[in-house]
């Protein structure tokens, strides 16, 4: 039985976490399931956005460490298969497209590192979000330590890194990493709602999007900058940017196909 179950709703592919008798503790099993589902995403030219969720009170109180222990002791950590999307983005290949995530209640660890390598985050206004590794005798090894100080700033990364102190959703707004709180029970509905606004934009020009700032963050300005009108070229031959320019001079919202 796999817990990662997943969902086509027009372009939008829905991956839920089902595994709330549990609190969605994340197995090696799981993290195979979720690297099939995002390589799904990223390969199927049908899709156009990722909505990642968790069922049941909890989007996760964590990791089943019992079972990961000895994996990290071993020199290994959050492995794909070969030509499989990470979920993590640490190892192997990052998704292409756009990921939402909804969060609800405990959101700890696994839970913080995948938000961290998404794009649009909701969270219920119940949410706790915590990285216990260091209470756990380890530390962060999905891309903690290498994206919160980004997205959070050093020293407030820092000083729930090093405690394992929990944040709330309110504070997670404030500092950036979340950008909607919504009362608990609407946070997947907003997710929704934001989801298909993406997928209703222009395919190539959102995942060129997504191409360039991951480039700009993880590469500089530069690289990023010199990337752009190659980029950009491509796109300009498509038949959506064609329909981008018939829809603006027909005054209608524009219909994109993805090609």
């Amino acid at each position: 039985m796999s817990f990662i179950e997943t969902t086509r709703r027009g372009h939008v592919l829905e991956i839920k976490v089902n595994r709330a008798d549990k609190h969605n503790a994340l197995s090696p099993e799981m993290y195979q399931d979720l690297a099939r589902a995002y390589t799904e995403l990223s390969q199927d030219p049908e899709l156009r956005v990722g909505l990642l969720y968790g069922e049941g009170k909890h989007f996760t109180s964590g990791i089943e460490l019992d079972k990961w222990a000895p994996i990290f002791s071993g020199g290994q950590g959050f492995t794909v298969q070969g030509g499989q999307v990470d979920p993590f983005g640490i190892k192997g290949a990052r998704h292409t497209k756009p990921v939402v995530m909804a969060v609800q209640g405990n959101c700890f660890t696994w839970g913080v590192e995948i938000l961290l390598n998404t794009e649009v985050r909701v969270a219920a206004d119940d949410t706790r979000f915590a990285m216990l590794e260091v209470k756990r005798g380890i530390f962060p090894c999905g891309g903690a330590t290498l994206r919160l100080p980004q997205q959070m700033g050093w020293a407030n990364a820092q000083r729930y890194l090093l405690t394992g102190d929990a944040w709330s959703a309110q504070e997670a707004h404030r500092l950036g990493l979340v950008q909607e709180v919504v009362p608990a029970g609407e946070q997947l509905d907003k997710a929704r709602e934001i989801a298909e606004k993406i997928a209703k934009a222009a395919p190539l020009g959102v995942q060129n999007v997504l191409k360039s700032t991951r480039l700009a963050w993880t590469e500089g300005e530069q690289a990023a900058a010199a990337s752009l009108f190659t980029d950009m070229l491509a796109v300009m031959k498509s038949e959506d940017a064609l329909e981008g320019v018939k829809s603006f001079l027909e005054r209608r919202e524009a219909v994109f196909t993805g090609r």
